[in-house]
């Protein structure tokens, strides 16, 4: 199909003058620019839906839609797609100021007390509060180890998570008038944190390969399990200082062989 005009170099720079405007702080240039990048999108998207045959135009339907969800929605509104090839993504606020934003899906995570093993990982489409993930991740955990834990420490964020006393005792970060063995078991909460940087960094939980959100499912319980490999791996070789010479190097020649194994393994293209 030709295009009366593809307009890609004067694309590519009103691209780089919104962004080098944004950098400056003059917004009301960059917004001039912006509008024209939207007119100018807007105007190959009308002559690609004049010229393009009823076969081809019911195969790129959703293209053509998630396109007009682009040009059409504003700052407020609600559902807005950030990608055209994931627009199952989503705007997730983080609150840091190194990273006030991120955009993705929602992973929610549990971890056992002491040793840190991942006993329950799943996505969570949809960016719910983090309180209305408790009760999902508890029936995972409780359908993949066949228990449920007595007591569930979590952050601020799970503010009126609406578990039963009867079935989980759940303590938040920074509850007050608690004895000295729950105080100290509280204080044990925060060793989530270096998991989920382990997992981000490690385990490609930060970066998804996978397409969809069946990919996204796929890719988080695969990050548990790389997660828990890793952490037993760890232990063996803490344990070959306790053997002799010959067993340790029979042991370690093996765990050797099962990192190349793993490093050899080909990473998936980017769906």
């Amino acid at each position: 199909m030709e295009l009366r005009q593809s307009y890609t170099r004067t694309v590519k720079h009103s691209f780089l003058k919104h962004a080098r405007y944004a950098k400056a702080k003059q917004f009301k240039r960059a917004r001039r620019e912006q509008k024209r990048l939207n007119t100018l999108a807007g105007r190959v998207m009308r002559d690609a839906e004049r010229k393009i045959s009823d076969e081809a135009y019911a195969k790129h339907r959703w293209t053509f839609i998630l396109s007009d969800l682009i040009l059409t929605q504003k700052r407020k509104t609600k559902g807005k797609v950030y990608s055209l090839h994931a627009p199952e993504v989503e705007c997730i606020a983080k609150g840091k100021a190194h990273r006030p934003y991120e955009f993705g899906v929602k992973v929610s995570l549990a971890v056992t007390h002491k040793e840190g093993f991942a006993i329950g990982i799943h996505s969570c489409p949809g960016n719910p509060h983090d309180g209305h993930t408790l009760e999902g991740q508890l029936d995972q955990v409780q359908r993949l180890t066949g228990k449920t834990p007595s007591l569930t420490f979590v952050d601020k964020g799970y503010q009126g998570h609406g578990i039963p006393l009867e079935r989980s005792r759940v303590l938040i970060s920074g509850t007050r008038k608690l004895g000295d063995t729950l105080k100290r078991q509280l204080r044990r909460r925060s060793a989530i944190e270096p998991e989920i940087g382990h997992m981000k960094a490690d385990g490609m939980l930060g970066r998804n390969f996978l397409k969809g959100m069946k990919g996204d499912a796929m890719n988080a319980l695969l990050c548990g399990a790389g997660h828990n490999i890793r952490k037993i791996l760890a232990r063996i070789r803490a344990l070959l200082c306790l053997l002799s010479g010959e067993a340790r190097a029979a042991v370690q020649a093996m765990l050797d062989r099962l990192e190349a194994l793993g490093a050899s393994q080909p990473t998936p293209g980017i769906a």
